[in-house]
């Protein structure tokens, strides 16, 4: 989709689409509802179905961003307090989608 050429010339050079189903937003998704655990590129290929060259990339625009760390083979979510109330949102949301919703059978 085309934007306006004013965007173009005002959006930050680093600027990072985290729109709903854009690849940074699946990884920091997936990362936050996983805040307690660490994964490499191939378990988040694996978990996410994004292309395993895609992950890398998109890792490290939001590694460049403070939004995920890394230490070795591994990424998690940052540490810092807005992700931490994004992952605690992301797990009870994720959470609320598993709770049995079934009434009594009659």
């Amino acid at each position: 989709m085309p934007i306006s050429i004013d965007r173009f010339d005002e959006e930050p050079v680093d600027a990072l689409d985290l729109q709903e189903g854009t690849h940074p937003y699946r990884l920091l998704q997936f990362l936050a509802a996983h805040s307690d655990q660490a994964f490499t590129q191939t378990e988040l290929h694996e978990a996410t179905g994004i292309n395993r060259g895609s992950v890398g990339a998109a890792l490290s625009r939001l590694d460049d961003r403070g939004l995920v760390r890394h230490r070795g083979r591994y990424w998690a979510i940052a540490e810092d307090d807005r992700l931490a109330s994004y992952a605690a949102q992301t797990n009870a949301s994720s959470a609320s989608t598993t709770d049995d919703y079934y009434g009594d059978e009659e």
